[in-house]
């Protein structure tokens, strides 16, 4: 399936305001809380920054940015899952989202480089 840089922006946001929800119902563990909503917010918000990037250099490091926050965001989930803060299918229904997001990134990743490389060599 073929997506585009607006599906990737338009799910980064829905992730954000999913798992924001789900913290919500989270008791104490402020901690844990600010760190998955910081991380999952900071996806799209990169994202929304390469939009505005002044090389394409920039661009590919927003796009790093994002997916490193990504990468943070398992982490936490992973966290919450494990402390049984988030039930099994909380988890796996924002950690497949978050899997798809990765993917998407790094495919936007490999195809700005490709492309970069492409512009270089002409």
């Amino acid at each position: 399936m073929k997506h585009n840089k607006n599906d990737l922006r338009e799910m980064s946001i829905t992730f954000a305001i999913s798992v924001a929800e789900v913290c919500k119902d989270i008791k104490g563990n402020q901690v844990y809380k600010q760190q998955i909503i910081k991380s999952s917010s900071s996806i799209g918000a990169n994202l929304f920054e390469a939009k505005y990037a002044q090389s394409r250099a920039d661009f590919i490091n927003k796009l790093e940015i994002s997916l490193k926050e990504c990468s943070e965001t398992e982490y936490w989930l992973e966290v919450l899952f494990r402390q049984s803060l988030i039930c099994e299918k909380e988890y796996k229904q924002l950690n497949n989202v978050r899997g798809t997001i990765q993917r998407m990134l790094i495919a936007s990743i490999t195809t700005a480089k490709n492309n970069d490389n492409k512009s270089s060599k002409q």
